[in-house]
This record gives structure tokens, C-alpha cells and sequence, in this order.
């Protein structure tokens, strides 16, 4: 049995989350399970509440996820986003990651209400609707749904669609998107949500609701994302002003 104790200027709690968060980044690789509260108290002599606190804190920084009745899992490096009207593309590559996409459909299709609404378009009105899987170094990151005017991007769909979608609509129909409004939401994968994205059913997300506008003020796209919660986060800087 391994103990804890050696560092007596550490809490037990302490202990164990350096010894766990070694283990973490050098042996287990992301999704795979970490050992039951139970087998850790056993293993380090220490109580379930002990563990419980240690894996709290580990949680808080993302180093691992809980999945309710299945266990808890050693997360990927988590990449935090600031509140920047960029794309995905963008936003990897200024992490050094490689952006990519899996292409799920793209169709021609009726606005809808709800889309139409968004878009100052008539319901009727169609649509092009692009569904893909975004990657980071080749690992999936979050479903992404976008709709666009088809009046405003003739011929989309016959054009390569696995890389920037907004890049594409920059250089080939001279669309600069240059603000978004943006509603961000704590929700939980599916189980076909969480097959696309390699994650276990029912793990935290966050679901991204966003309408971008281009340079002329016009709603140019509706988009959803859906990003695995282990790897994504949002970061606020705010100010006082008073």
C-alpha cells in the first residue's frame, strides 16, 4: 500500500492531488480511467473524503472529468478562449494547434423560424446548412452547426468546406465577418454527440449560439457549437468603472 505523509507541510488532500496529478500528466493518457475513490483510500491509506477533495481539485483544474455512474477520466490539455470574435481555425493555430474538419453533411434547406429570424430572412427563404466535426491536432474539439443565406454565398456547397468556413466566405464572395453576438451555455453531450466527439455520454459541453455579421451589418451566418466542456473554456477580462 502507498502512503501519504512524507511532506508534513502538505494536507493529506495536497498530497494525494500532487501524487494523482503526476500520475495524470505522466502515465494515463486522456480518456482513460482514473481508479475508484474506494481503490485510492485503499491504496494511499487515506479516507474516501480525502480522495474526494483531492479529485475536486483536480476537477476545478481541469486535469480530470467525473462522468455520473461511470468513473473519472484524465482530461486533454484544456485550451481557454478569449472573448474574441474569431474563428476556429484562428483559434488553434494561435495555440500551435492544427486545425481540421470532418464534413457530417452540408444541404440546401429551408431558413425555418427560428434561423430566419436570425437572419432577417423569411422562413421560407433557403439556407445552406454545413454540419461538421472541428479537430485540433486531428482530435475532435466540438460539433459545429452553421446556416447561411444561400442569396449571399451562391455555390457554397460546392466548394471544399474542411477548412475555414470564414475564410471561405472572405475570398470567395468578398464576406468579411466582423462582429457576432454570442450566448454561451452549460450543457451535457448525448450519447451520438459524445460518440462524434470521443467523450463519454452525459460529460459536460458547452453550447455556443452565435449570429455573425459581416462589414456591411448584415446577418451573414447562424451558427452552433458544441464543445467538449475537459478541453474548452471562455476567459473574461472585465474592468470596474467605478
Amino acid at each position: 500500500m502507498s502512503t501519504i505523509g512524507a511532506d508534513q507541510r502538505l494536507t493529506k488532500t495536497d498530497q494525494l492531488r500532487e501524487h494523482l496529478s503526476t500520475l495524470v500528466g505522466e502515465r494515463l493518457c486522456p480518456g482513460d480511467r482514473l481508479p475508484t475513490e474506494r481503490e485510492l483510500a485503499d491504496e494511499f491509506g487515506v479516507s474516501r473524503l480525502t480522495v474526494r477533495r483531492a479529485l475536486d481539485r483536480l476537477e476545478s483544474e481541469r486535469l480530470v472529468y467525473r462522468v455520473q455512474g461511470a468513473g473519472t477520466f484524465a482530461s486533454r490539455r484544456p485550451i481557454t478562449k478569449t472573448i474574441e470574435f474569431t474563428s476556429f481555425s484562428e483559434d488553434m493555430r494561435s495555440r500551435g494547434l492544427s486545425p481540421g474538419s470532418r464534413l457530417l453533411d452540408a444541404v440546401e434547406t429551408p431558413a425555418g423560424a427560428r434561423i430566419g429570424y436570425a437572419l432577417a430572412i423569411s422562413p421560407a427563404d433557403p439556407v445552406f446548412r454545413v454540419r461538421r466535426v472541428r479537430t485540433a491536432d486531428d482530435a475532435p474539439m466540438c460539433l459545429e452547426t452553421s446556416h447561411v443565406p444561400l442569396a449571399l454565398a451562391p455555390g457554397l456547397l460546392d466548394l471544399p468546406l474542411e477548412g475555414s468556413l470564414y475564410s471561405l466566405l472572405e475570398t470567395r464572395f468578398r464576406i468579411r465577418l466582423v462582429r457576432a453576438d454570442q450566448v454561451i451555455r452549460a450543457t451535457v453531450l448525448d450519447p451520438e454527440e459524445a460518440e462524434l466527439l470521443q467523450a463519454m455520454p452525459l460529460s459536460p459541453a458547452l453550447l455556443v449560439e452565435r449570429t455573425a455579421y459581416d462589414q456591411r451589418g448584415r446577418a451573414v451566418e447562424v451558427a452552433k457549437s458544441l464543445y467538449r466542456g475537459d478541453r474548452y473554456s471562455y476567459e473574461i477580462a472585465i474592468e470596474r468603472t467605478s
